[in-house]
């Protein structure tokens, strides 16, 4: 049974689902919005979230921590520069999901995930 188990598990296993994870949000650091699906973008927010947050505090450390969560410097660097300080008065919330329809092969629902704008 299922009980009291919060995890998102995308149905893959814990390996996969890190690099799915890691994955979507190098492309929406990197692109400002992604198009996915409704499970796969509310696990993503969650992710991205942290990692903002993380990148609020603007120190060594924090660059560290996102480094060894993206494994990417360029989006690491952007993150710290032009998607931090946008919401450095704001205690959270930055992301927003925008429902866009159905995917046409097998029905998924679509959603637009982007950051909000400040």
């Amino acid at each position: 049974m299922r009980h009291r188990q919060a995890k998102i598990t995308l149905d893959r296993t814990a390996s996969q689902r890190r690099s799915l994870q890691r994955n979507l949000a190098v492309s929406l650091i990197t692109h400002g919005r992604i198009m996915t699906t409704d499970a796969k973008a509310k696990a993503t927010r969650a992710f991205v979230e942290r990692l903002v947050t993380i990148g609020k505090q603007g120190n060594l450390s924090g660059r560290r921590q996102l480094l060894s969560k993206l494994n990417n410097p360029a989006a690491v660097e952007k993150l710290l520069t032009t998607i931090s300080p946008r919401f450095k008065d704001r205690p959270g919330g930055y992301l927003r999901c925008l429902k866009v329809g159905l995917r046409p092969g097998d029905g998924a629902r679509r959603v637009r995930l982007e950051f909000i704008a400040t």
